[in-house]
């Protein structure tokens, strides 16, 4: 299943269409691709034009898909809990969705991670009624002053509304709305704040940024991720589903675990190969026209983030 983002789709359109910025970046540390053309500002500039996608998944819960990070939506009597908050420009937008999926009122927020386009909407939606619930790390990251080398970009502290007020380090179990929702920390992947939320009645899992559905991913460096964390990550999330899973990925597509199996042998099989030419001496710019990651670049690499960029994160890694 794909959603409205065409493999053809160029990074400005993909910016202003889905908000998609905060997982992806065209630089790496230490000058491996240093250029900074302002995709975190221009992210949330362009977010009140994006698109937003209502899909209704299994039972209460639903997903938006085109604010920042995908937010998973469960209603009921216990009022809405969201699952990341999105880009904060795309508020009129995301508030006219989540009003056409249920009158409830906004009462919950869990942060997959401290990532800016899964809780840049945290200070508007705390206004608005929702507890915030996030891991220690993300605590951490969103109340300091923290530098991603990847995006060239330093964020200051956020406002003292978008900090999650409630913080928990392994695991957490919640019961709402008459369901129960499983949340999981994993070991450092895409950032060292990943968590997995799991809605256990309905066998829904989103995994957040551990998964890129259709889109090479991005790993932040400067916050604790890895290739080879990521890659654990996504074996955890493996081990976890079953065929009738429904996987909902940080960003693209609603995905299953045929999809998920597939994302995982292209982040081991591109790992390989990376490193392989990276121990024959091979540089950076020589590794990129070997093509390491050609059989997927036509349908995984033509978006937002291209080959080079995933292939700089795997080289910076291994």
């Amino acid at each position: 299943m794909r959603t409205m983002l065409d493999v053809g789709i160029s990074r400005r359109s993909f910016l202003t269409s889905m908000g998609v910025a905060a997982g992806v970046a065209l630089v790496t540390p230490h000058g491996l691709l240093a250029h900074d053309d302002g995709l975190v500002q221009t992210a949330r500039r362009t977010a009140a034009a994006s698109t937003i996608t209502s899909q209704k998944l299994r039972g209460n819960v639903s997903v938006l898909l085109g604010a920042g990070g995908n937010i998973a939506v469960l209603t009921g009597r216990d009022g809405k809990l969201l699952i990341d908050a999105g880009f904060a420009g795309a508020r009129p937008k995301i508030t006219e969705a989540l009003a056409s999926i249920s009158p409830d009122p906004i009462k919950h927020l869990v942060n997959t991670h401290w990532h800016f386009d899964h809780t840049d909407g945290n200070e508007w939606l705390h206004s608005a009624g929702a507890v915030i619930l996030a891991h220690t790390n993300t605590r951490k990251h969103l109340s300091a002053t923290t530098r991603v080398d990847g995006w060239n970009f330093t964020f200051p502290p956020a406002p003292a509304g978008a900090i999650p007020s409630d913080v928990f380090d392994d695991e957490r179990i919640l019961e709402l709305n008459g369901t129960t929702i499983a949340l999981k920390h994993y070991a450092p992947a895409h950032t060292d704040s990943d968590i997995s939320v799991h809605f256990t009645d309905t066998d829904i899992l989103h995994v957040a940024d551990t998964f890129w559905n259709g889109y090479y991913p991005f790993i932040d460096y400067s916050t604790g991720g890895s290739i080879d964390g990521l890659i654990r990550a996504t074996d955890a999330n493996l081990a976890r589903v079953t065929n009738s899973t429904i996987v909902i990925p940080g960003h693209g597509a609603i995905g299953d675990k045929a999809q998920l199996a597939f994302y995982s042998d292209l982040l081991v099989g591109t790992r390989e190969k990376v490193a392989a030419l990276k121990k024959q001496g091979k540089l950076l710019d020589e590794i990129v026209a070997a093509k390491p990651t050609a059989a997927t670049d036509a349908e995984w690499g033509t978006g937002f983030r291209s080959p080079r960029d995933f292939i700089g994160d795997v080289f910076q890694g291994v």
